[in-house]
């Protein structure tokens, strides 16, 4: 065969391996879009897992049965989760009861915006005038309304599946770890099963030190966030709190998504700018001082993604998974990062995401 035609077969075959891999991650991609709820079930049931095992192990090592372990802690975190619930739910009722009194002011801030936005409009029209709607056209509310309706049905599909599905899922993967274990490394060449077991270990190491790390974290910032909420004398001070320390395990975003509860809350009593920008300027203070003093020592290194991964890594898998998303973009991202450093062909991936 001359030269020329190899180069050019090589090219085809080139094109044909990068057409086929994009491909399957377009199909993978959609997969993870529309099967959402299964998708997400699986993996905060795998992160749980994770989690729970030392405690599992520790009561293995005074034998107790590693099935009546993994039953104890999934009905201690059950029971955790209810007391929880129980607890906010009088404040939460609370705060619903007097929630007019804050929409009202909510929504006189939002008229004031809004009035704004009208004159800036008014100005806009007068130099370039808008066109009017077509007759017979379907208002643009309604398709909003359409969109708010099927997407909170999908939130709800998924809710069922996460509370009705995950204890289970954990309890069988807790019990059953080590056939799970073993039935994973049976999936590859005999060659190959060593450097699956080491790339298994090191996920385990690294998913167990974020969430670990992170569930320390966000409780040091919900206790932060309510004595400081309560110094200021602002109404609900724990329920605030909580919502700060929850927001806080979104990175970057977070630290300023936690201000809008706190905003909504001082809104009857404050009026001024300083007043807010003292809320915001204490909230960004002890996010910062959590995320750059204290995070690195209880985290560790072992997660170790540069600031870019982690923002691309919002940016995709919010607007996959909207909210959820962003809170399982980290430990996903991580866990490819593990991945790519144990595939020799993925290595200059993980270096990329690596710090």
């Amino acid at each position: 065969m001359p030269e020329n035609e190899q180069q050019e077969t090589q090219v085809l075959l080139s094109v044909s391996n990068v057409s086929l891999r994009l491909l399957g991650a377009a199909i993978v991609l959609l997969f993870f879009y529309y099967a959402a709820g299964v998708v997400i079930t699986m993996l905060l049931s795998i992160l749980l897992a994770y989690f729970l095992d030392p405690a599992v192990e520790m009561m293995e090592r005074v034998r107790v049965p590693r099935t009546v372990g993994a039953m104890i802690m999934v009905l201690l975190l059950i029971a955790v989760l209810i007391a929880a619930g129980y607890g906010l739910e009088t404040r939460a009722e609370d705060f619903a009861a007097n929630w007019p009194k804050y929409g009202a002011l909510l929504k006189q801030a939002a008229g004031t915006v809004e009035s704004k936005i009208r004159g800036i409009e008014v100005q806009v029209s007068e130099i370039a005038p808008s066109t009017a709607p077509a007759q017979g056209a379907e208002r643009p509310e309604g398709q909003i309304v359409r969109t708010m309706l099927f997407r909170g049905i999908g939130s709800l599909y998924a809710l069922f599946l996460e509370v009705t599905f995950v204890p289970f899922l954990v309890f069988f993967m807790l019990a059953g770890k080590r056939e799970l274990w073993h039935g994973t490394l049976q999936l590859f060449p005999a060659s190959k099963r060593t450097q699956v077991k080491e790339t298994l270990e090191d996920l385990r190491a690294v998913l167990r030190d974020y969430l670990a790390g992170m569930t320390l974290l966000t409780l040091l910032v919900i206790v932060a966030s309510s004595l400081f909420f309560w110094f200021l004398g602002l109404d609900y001070p724990i329920l605030t709190g909580i919502a700060s320390g929850i927001l806080n395990m979104v990175p970057y975003i977070g630290a300023v998504v936690a201000w809008l509860p706190a905003f909504v809350i001082a809104l009857a009593k404050w009026r001024t700018f300083a007043q807010f920008a003292l809320i915001a300027g204490g909230l960004m203070t002890i996010h910062i001082l959590a995320l750059n003093l204290v995070a690195p020592k209880i985290v560790g290194k072992r997660v170790r993604l540069n600031a870019l991964a982690i923002t691309v890594a919002l940016l995709f898998w919010g607007w996959v998974w909207g909210g959820m998303g962003l809170i399982l973009a980290i430990p996903i991202t991580a866990a490819l990062r593990v991945i790519c450093d144990h595939t020799e062909s993925w290595r200059p991936v993980g270096r990329w995401l690596s710090e």
